[in-house]
């Protein structure tokens, strides 16, 4: 007699990563929360209103999650990649070019020009070149096959990561968008590439180049104008390059430090009374820490590793490689933003102005990382059950 107890062995496209939407959702209601906190003061005095930052961030958040549920069941990743990824990668480019050419521009911010204005909303195409590249190299892997290995394919792939980082670079000036991109491209290459030796010989020849490149920026700094230069500057002397930004990093180590284990309490920092400029941006974290201490800034990261600990799995379990190199690529993207982020904030690395995913002000950042996020659903949603445990 056979036994009722048995499991039921389910087929591919009846199982969706609950945890990975349930961490979002979590996310997205913190970031809320804090964005709420850290902006009330600046948008009530600019505004009169202080709930100015938060009602937009909060519509864009909604529109975020419900684009992310249409992409993970309305379409098959296959379908996106194939009708998608081209056009996704052209249009990044071609937005790039508009934000610095064309009377789209959002003007210009520190001799940048990284927005483009359409009615009421503003978007920076240098977000939509990152999930272009994700696509598009994706793709690309899966048409050449095999050939992806050689030579050839290698030129091919080069080319598609380097054209969106470059134009990102010297038409918006953006350094540590083409950075990102770059480091995207690299990942998703190495993964699909079954050589290794090459990707280790290149990556000894970048730290040898940096580490020179280094030596001479700071050896030239004090006779140049660039507000790169004065990055580098700050970072290795906050207290005496105080006048041209050590200003903003000094006042959100203090925020850090005043907030010791548990904080002052949800909405008492200090520091977000206009004296760390653009609290709500890219120094949001500092603020967490102010109020929420130690315990709070721990809570965050553990979030944000269980995120992509979620996309890990997905990857590793994808049905087939296009869907590993997605999750892969998602995984970095977030992953290098997370970290450069809270090295900035903490001094670790120079400033670069890349905001905290999920939590900074800026709604169509949390759209665009949502919609990557729901590509990856879509890939989780063809994984078959058994193969979870």
């Amino acid at each position: 007699m056979a036994k009722t107890g048995t499991k039921r062995k389910r087929i591919a496209g009846q199982y969706f990563d609950y945890n990975l939407l349930a961490v979002l959702i979590i996310l997205i209601c913190f970031g809320l929360i804090m964005l709420y906190s850290a902006s009330a003061y600046k948008a009530t005095s600019t505004w009169g209103d202080d709930m100015y930052f938060l009602t937009k961030q909060a519509g864009f958040s909604v529109l975020a999650v419900a684009l992310c549920l249409l992409v993970a069941f309305a379409f098959d990743y296959h379908f996106i990649l194939r009708w998608f990824s081209w056009p996704v990668y052209i249009l990044s480019i071609l937005l790039m070019f508009a934000a610095r050419y064309t009377s789209l521009s959002a003007g210009e911010a520190y001799g940048a020009s990284r927005w483009i204005q359409i009615g009421p909303f503003s978007l920076q195409p240098a977000e939509l070149a990152k999930i272009g590249v994700i696509l598009l190299l994706t793709y690309e892997v899966q048409r050449l096959g095999r050939d992806a290995a050689t030579w050839k394919g290698f030129l091919v792939l080069a080319v598609i990561s380097v054209l969106p980082a470059g134009v990102a670079y010297i038409v918006t000036n953006n350094l540590s968008t083409a950075v990102i991109i770059l480091a995207i491209a690299v990942v998703i290459i190495f993964v699909s590439n079954p050589h290794t030796l090459p990707f280790l010989i290149l990556f000894a020849v970048i730290v040898m180049i940096a580490v020179i490149l280094l030596n001479r920026v700071l050896a030239a700094a004090a006779n140049s104008e660039s507000f790169r230069i004065d990055r580098i500057l700050v970072w290795t002397n906050p207290e005496k390059y105080y006048d041209i930004g050590g200003y903003q990093v000094l006042q959100g180590l203090y925020a850090i430090g005043s907030g010791g284990l548990f904080g002052r309490g949800l909405g008492n920092s200090t520091q977000k009374l206009g004296i760390i400029p653009e609290a709500q941006n890219d120094m949001i974290f500092t603020i967490i820490c102010e109020e929420l201490g130690l315990f709070g800034a721990i809570i965050v990261l553990l979030l944000f590793g269980y995120l992509l600990y979620r996309l890990y799995r997905i990857a590793l379990r994808s049905p087939d490689l296009s869907g590993t190199l997605v999750s892969v690529g998602v995984f970095i993207h977030i992953a290098l933003q997370v970290i450069l982020n809270i090295c900035v904030v903490l001094n670790v690395i120079p400033t670069t102005g890349v905001t905290l995913p999920l939590i900074s002000n800026g709604g169509t950042s949390v759209l665009f990382t949502m919609i990557e996020i729901g590509i990856v659903m879509g890939v989780s949603n063809k994984i078959v059950p058994s193969r979870q445990s």
